[in-house]
């Protein structure tokens, strides 16, 4: 086996084994066999792709069982350098380290790892394993020192850790005991003093074995700092137990934390707690802008800085802003060019998720190469890198973007109008700057106005006036977004500048212009009329095509024998709808959002308007009984109009729930009082899902409008004011903003079986989420839509531009940000429904007619008030008494006229 793993290439790992290595592999064991071949499916991964994570710690975990140390040592050199590693192997790599150092000079290479495992991350178990390491050597020259050294060191990274910094304080104290003399007695003192004026946990213990420790009376000044730092671990105490029971990630336990430190204003304390946050959120860039911020403006230590940046963008790589801030951060601390230029390459082949991801990171090198030019010279070494590195950046984007996402990230050119803004305003070569916007304009913008409008005023402030009548020329020629508005500033030009012939050549152009725009905007405006004239016919075919459907399918099923009972049916619905009409007069106008026309579909499709629908469940016998003793009762109202203030409108409730006073009552009694709970049931005693719940004071009322939106029994309880609407036609209720809220987010294409915390996992990654709810319908069945609140504008806009296309399931989600239409009602007026009688649902729905067209007037009389009959001779013939007064309108008859008809027929 051993000479199986000398095929590997030793110099380098990301080659695979040699192509003649398995001609080995006969004498050894089936285990061996088996993990040489996943030693070798992961070297070729990792040839593949060197960034992939888990393969490199699936070859570092081979490579240990197989004890290869040297290979192993260099697959984790190898994996250091492209990723922070985690405390665990840290740990793991300076033990068998350890074990292998026999010499000093192998001592002093444990050394240099251990200190560059604790610049990955601030943890407490490597300083204390480095400390105690350095203890084995306290036998070389100034050994004693460089363990204090260390452990010094140690105390200010992690002695301030509230949970995990009193090892380091014991073990300190211990390696001061061993070396015990009389001149250390006043070090071991002034270790107890420091630690007791820090709050730590358990710091009661520390305080009694100092004073069991001590001979002399702990002085005064000693315990007036213990209890102050005692006071500050209780006030620090409802954090730390925060984070304890808390599940990972504990991001907003970690930010309350943090804020707390905030106001306190110690500076190590914050970055101490920064550094535990981002010891267990390494992959949120969030915390790492906001930490680096942090550093950035208050403590603007240079080693700390550049070190947190770059810490930050070894465990976030793809995240362009934190590249952004590390190439500031480098040229605020006056960092050498070539390590400024080193990073930007490295940052280049972080692989950012997104096109326009490198045109930002190339344009904040830009900047950073523009500030180290001194434009007063006509030409030097800076100037002339500045130019190489703009054309490098837009063949790149070229090149090298445009093959990779399919577009090129910069549609409006962004980094040539630097350029040319740099050549023409500092350099003065406005000869550059114009074969740059030609270049610009060549790349489809010379149809937009405000492009050929900064290219004009480019020239206008450091170009000539013929340049300039050129530009506008063009671009009343090549305009096609706004044409109007480069005309009036061509026009606006010759007017100030212009001769008279130089006028009279603008009007002309620009009237031909506009009379070939509008003629356009003519034909577009005849043709998309067409077009939604005929979407209109279609849908008003497929709506008659539904409802002759529908009706040819209920003739069919309809026996001669029970044609009365299906009318008699009928006038019972008809009675209920008018039952059942008061839920909308008294129900508000619901959500305005993006979904609303999709609730109102949901109503539709189940019944609330009409739409035949499945059977409901069948009415259980109490409430059979209930019903039947309330009609053999005298006539009952519903509701006294007197009493809206006292009385809620509940609505939206499960047909089959059983004895709903019961129920509702148990759930408003919490709000006050309740006088009466109504519930309303149709003829054949099935419960229709509203009800009126009466209070004794009105308190009591607008608290239970607090219950909206309850789940009861799987379904969201609807409680709104009880208000007549053909007294208060106005009246709404909108539950959510109809205006542009550039912090919220409407996600659509979701996964029916997507959670609130999944999309809440997905959605912080991008900002602090204040909200998020999830749209249902009205049995609470989600529908594949969500709202995402954010804190502010900018992670709104910054999760629209990272998740909208994502993948979630299978599904590819569509984000946006919130921008809910108005409700329309262009079908019913306002004002028309609450004039107007009580309509049939069957006739009148949410978007006016709705989908199912029935007549309920009987088949026999529809034979009779047809408008043609047939004569005897068998040709068709207009009938009398229609023909005569067609455009009249049929004379209203009443039931009984109706059932007079019949018997006569």
């Amino acid at each position: 086996m051993r000479r199986e793993l000398q095929s590997f290439d030793s110099s380098e790992l990301m080659y695979p084994i040699d192509e003649n290595c398995f001609c080995w592999l006969f004498p050894v064991t089936g285990g061996e066999m088996y993990s040489l071949t996943c030693l070798y499916i992961s070297f070729l991964k990792l040839s593949i792709n060197a960034f992939d994570y888990n393969c490199h710690l699936d070859l570092i975990k081979l490579l240990r069982q197989e004890g290869e140390l040297v290979k192993l040592r260099r697959a984790r050199q190898k994996m250091s350098e492209l990723f922070p590693l985690t405390e665990e192997i840290w740990l793991d790599w300076l033990k068998d380290e350890i074990r292998m150092a026999s010499e000093s000079t192998d001592r002093e290479k444990v050394y240099e790892l251990f200190e560059r495992a604790v610049k990955d991350y601030i943890c407490p178990e490597i300083w204390l394993e480095y400390a105690q390491y350095s203890i084995g050597g306290i036998g070389q020259e100034g050994g004693i020192e460089k363990v204090r050294s260390i452990f010094e060191r140690a105390l200010t990274a992690v002695g301030l850790h509230v949970t995990k910094g009193t090892a380091i304080w014991e073990a300190y104290r211990e390696f001061e005991n061993a070396i015990l003399e009389t001149a250390q007695l006043e070090k071991i003192h002034m270790l107890f003093r420091r630690q007791l004026g820090i709050p730590l946990l358990d710091m009661e213990t520390a305080y009694a074995e100092y004073e069991e420790w001590s001979e002399d009376p702990i002085p005064e000044a000693v315990i007036k700092n213990y209890k102050k730092a005692l006071q500050q671990m209780e006030k620090s105490k409802p954090y730390e137990e925060a984070l304890l029971v808390a599940e990972t990630p504990k991001l907003a336990e970690y930010q309350a934390y943090i804020d707390f430190e905030m106001k306190a204003g110690d500076p190590a304390r914050i970055q101490l707690i920064y550094e535990r946050a981002l010891a267990e959120n390494c992959l949120v860039p969030d915390l790492w802008a906001r930490y680096n911020q942090y550093l950035d403006r208050q403590l603007k230590v240079k080693e700390l800085v550049l070190s947190a940046h770059d810490r930050a963008v070894r465990n976030c790589p793809w995240t362009v802003g934190l590249w952004n801030r590390y190439l500031l951060a480098m040229e605020r601390h006056r960092v050498d060019h070539q390590i400024v230029s080193e990073n930007f390459e490295k940052a280049l082949n972080a692989g950012f998720i997104q096109a326009t991801d490198y045109v930002e990171i190339w344009q904040a090198y830009l900047d950073y190469l523009r500030r180290r030019v001194d434009f007063t010279q006509d030409s030097s070494k800076e100037l002339e890198e500045l130019r190489s590195a703009f054309a490098r950046a837009v063949e790149y984007l070229k090149q090298e973007v445009e093959e990779r996402f399919s577009e090129s990230g910069d549609p409006s050119c962004t980094i040539m109008q630097n350029w040319a803004r740099t050549e023409a305003r500092l350099c003065n070569n406005m000869q550059k700057a114009r074969e740059l916007w030609d270049s610009i304009m060549t790349k489809g913008n010379a149809k937009y106005a405000n492009m050929w409008l900064e290219y004009y005023n480019l020239e206008r402030a450091h170009g000539d006036t013929q340049h300039c009548r050129k530009a506008l020329h063009r671009a009343v020629q090549c305009t096609s977004d706004y044409p109007e508005h480069v005309c009036e500033v061509l026009l606006s030009l010759e007017r100030i500048e212009g001769t008279l012939e130089d006028w009279d050549a603008a009007v002309q152009k620009t009237e031909n212009r506009l009379a070939r725009v509008n003629e356009q905007r003519a034909k577009a405006a005849e043709k998309e009329a067409a077009l939604v004239k005929q979407e209109e016919e279609k849908a008003e075919q497929r709506k008659q095509a539904r409802a002759e459907k529908k009706a040819s399918k209920k003739a069919k099923k309809m026996k001669p024998g029970d044609k009365r009972k299906v009318e008699d049916d009928d006038d019972e619905e008809w009675g209920q709808e008018e039952e059942e009409q008061p839920s909308k007069r008294h129900k508000g106008d619901g959500d305005s959002t993006h979904a609303e026309e999709e609730v109102e579909d949901m109503e539709i499709e189940t019944g609330l308007f009409g739409r035949s629908t499945p059977a409901r469940p069948a009415a259980s016998s109490k409430q059979k009984e209930k019903a039947a003793a309330s009609r053999k009762e005298a006539p009952r109202i519903l509701h006294d109009s007197a009493k809206d203030n006292l009385t809620v409108f509940v609505s939206n409730l499960s047909y089959s729930m059983a004895d709903p006073e019961v129920k509702l009552k148990e759930l408003f009694e919490s709000c006050g009082e309740v006088v009466e709970i109504r519930p309303i049931f149709s003829n054949r005693g099935t419960f229709r899902g509203y009800c009126y719940v009466e209070f004794m004071d009105e308190k009591s009322a607008l608290q239970a409008l607090g219950l909206d939106r309850r789940i009861v029994e799987g379904r969201p309880m609807f409680v709104s004011p009880c208000v007549d609407k053909n007294k208060n036609p106005d009246f709404k209720v909108f539950r959510y903003s109809t205006a542009l809220e550039k912090h919220k987010l409407f996600i659509s294409g979701l996964p029916f079986s997507c959670t609130k915390e999944e999309l809440e996992e997905m959605c912080k990654a991008h900002g602090n989420v204040k909200d998020i709810r999830l749209v249902t319908n009205r049995a609470g069945k989600p529908k594949g839509l969500a709202y995402v609140e954010y804190e502010n504008e900018a992670q709104a806009s910054q999760a629209v531009l990272k998740m909208d296309g994502l993948t979630m399931k299978e599904n590819v989600i569509k984000v946006a940000i919130s921008n809910p239409p108005l409700r329309k009602f262009s079908d019913r007026p306002e004002a028309g429904r609450a004039s107007q009688p009580m309509i049939p649902r069957q006739s009148y729905g949410a978007r006016g007619k709705g989908r199912t067209q029935l007549s309920m007037v009987p088949r026999a009389l529809q034979r009779q008030s047809n408008l043609v009959t047939k004569a005897e001779n068998g040709m068709v013939q207009n009938s009398p008494a229609t023909s005569s007064a067609s455009t009249e309108e049929p004379k209203k008859m009443s039931n009984a006229d109706f059932a007079r008809m019949l018997l006569e027929k």
